[in-house]
């Protein structure tokens, strides 16, 4: 049981790694973009919140994928599953159950949707952050 702990634990702080290296980015870009002279607001706010939402879920489809890569060397998932797949569905805890852990594996599935439901809570706080500060943008600008 230790030993799943230990490489859930240390695959969710490499998550956590690369979801610091993205909300920095995102919030910098979305501090450069905040910067500009804003001529249609509308218009900005597309052009800030796609972007940022389309590179957070990048970030999680790539936190996937580490998962993925660490139930491949662990040998965690039955032969031939699709272990993308099993990934994305503990991650997003989905939980289809039709595809199953090995037993010595077991727990690396709570894991990885603990770490999944933490990464989302986060994605959705760079969202609002954001969100915030455009209409923060938005909102000086109409009182000029």
């Amino acid at each position: 049981m230790l030993r799943q702990f230990l490489v859930g634990g240390g695959v969710s702080l490499v998550n956590f790694t690369i979801h610091a290296l993205v909300m920095t980015t995102v919030v910098g870009v979305a501090r450069v973009a905040g910067a500009k002279k804003i001529s249609h607001p509308s218009l900005f706010l597309i052009v800030v919140m796609i972007p940022t939402v389309s590179v957070l879920m990048i970030a999680h489809a790539v936190e996937v994928i580490v998962w993925s890569l660490v139930y491949w060397t662990v040998e965690a998932g039955p032969p031939g599953a699709n272990l993308i797949d099993f990934a994305f569905v503990n991650y997003t805890t989905l939980g289809y159950g039709d595809v199953l852990p090995t037993q010595d594996w077991r727990l690396l599935g709570p894991i990885t949707a603990m770490n999944g439901v933490l990464l989302f809570g986060w994605s959705t706080a760079i969202i609002f952050e954001v969100l915030r500060r455009a209409l923060a943008r938005i909102g000086n600008l109409s009182s000029d």
